[in-house]
């Protein structure tokens, strides 16, 4: 039963840390934009650019390419 004093206080504590930390982040705007990210998911940012002339990129100074 002596450990009831240390183990309430301490969830007692966690809790409300929990609480604070979430209502933090309700008042700093982490929950503001919900649909940015499912969106940017979606984009080709990431895809190489072709040159100006129209043609492909080189992949000769990519190194590691099977049949390279």
């Amino acid at each position: 039963m002596n450990v009831l004093v240390y183990l309430l206080p301490l969830a007692l504590l966690l809790g409300l840390s929990g609480l604070f930390a979430f209502l933090w982040s309700l008042k700093s705007g982490q929950y503001d934009d919900l649909d940015g990210a499912a969106v940017r998911v979606l984009s080709d940012d990431d895809l190489p650019q072709e040159s100006a002339a129209g043609a492909p990129p080189s992949t000769a100074s990519v190194k590691g390419r099977a049949g390279s």
